[in-house]
């Protein structure tokens, strides 16, 4: 399993980007290898967001991203929010 974790800043319309976002996190759960997912918002600047979503692999996250109707919605973001993704594996764990 790995976790796809991405720091989005708003600097745009934040109702445009909260809908950008949901079309984005539908077409990511109906892909292969999705798990789950979670989005956070931070407690005290309301226009900083944290994505968190699970997959089964890398290469399934790598296929869902390189999809042309991915490419198309993420594009939608730019003018809206500036990301900080990045793809990790998990070290500890604990319940």
């Amino acid at each position: 399993m790995v976790t796809f974790v991405n720091k989005l800043t708003v600097h745009g319309d934040l109702d445009a980007f909260l809908a950008v976002k949901g079309r984005l996190t539908a077409y990511m759960a109906a892909q292969p290898g999705y798990v789950s997912h979670r989005t956070l918002r931070h407690a005290a600047d309301s226009r900083v967001f944290l994505e968190l979503a699970v997959w089964q692999d890398a290469a399934a996250h790598g296929k869902a991203v390189r999809s042309e109707e991915f490419q198309s919605i993420v594009r939608q973001l730019g003018p809206l929010a500036t990301p900080d993704p990045g793809l990790y594996e998990t070290v500890e764990e604990s319940a």
